[in-house]
């Protein structure tokens, strides 16, 4: 009996999750599909380099930028290459879409990539963020000069590292490095610098974390 329900369950459990609900992954860099362009509110789907297609919801406080300058969503066109920074959505299948960077068409992200490594310390940030595949959320505990102490669940606390060019983000905003307080809670996009530390490439908080 037992092996006759475990052959009924087989196919259930290998059944391959529903396309267009990313479970892992918050960035994704891919084609511009579709976009709900009438509504402030709505979805939009990213092309993969994979092929595969991700589905995203997005509103009001979702984060849309091009050429450094911030616009919405219905201002994206199809075929336009995109940086999506997501998040969980509570009680959603889909992910919420936190920020959306429009990349160069004309030049390859490893080739902003390469640039932006290569960047002197000092230097500002005239480019959309194309790199940093760590991501942290939890609260900031302390900010000092050039770093931050972030309390997260897995851990007490880690150190992060707040690099000349550390974008941040309040309720969908670019704003000061001295905009940054304790307390806060906050979603970090960061990656690990030459000497194997850990540096923030963008710092997000407030209502942009709390899709509606």
């Amino acid at each position: 009996m037992r092996f006759l329900l475990a052959v009924l369950l087989l196919p259930i459990l290998a059944a391959p999750q529903a396309p267009g609900t990313p479970s892992t992954g918050a960035l994704v860099r891919g084609v511009l599909l579709e976009r709900d362009a009438q509504a402030a509110s709505g979805q939009f789907s990213v092309r993969a380099a994979d092929s595969q297609v991700f589905r995203y919801l997005f509103d009001p406080k979702t984060y849309v930028e091009r050429d450094n300058a911030m616009i919405d969503v219905a201002r994206l066109e199809p075929g336009d290459r995109v940086e999506v920074v997501s998040d969980q959505a509570p009680g959603a299948a889909l992910r919420y879409a936190l920020t959306v960077h429009v990349l160069p068409s004309a030049q390859p992200v490893r080739s902003a990539v390469a640039a932006r490594s290569q960047r002197t310390p000092g230097t500002s940030a005239d480019s959309p963020i194309v790199a940093g595949n760590l991501f942290f959320s939890g609260v900031v505990a302390r900010v000092s000069v050039g770093r931050m102490l972030l309390r997260t669940r897995e851990d007490a606390g880690q150190t992060i590292l707040l690099r000349q060019d550390t974008r941040y983000v309040e309720d969908g905003r670019v704003v000061d490095a001295a905009a940054l307080k304790p307390n806060m809670r906050v979603y970090v996009q960061a990656g690990k610098s030459l000497y194997d530390d850990i540096e923030a490439y963008q710092i997000v908080w407030g209502r942009i974390l709390q899709p509606k």
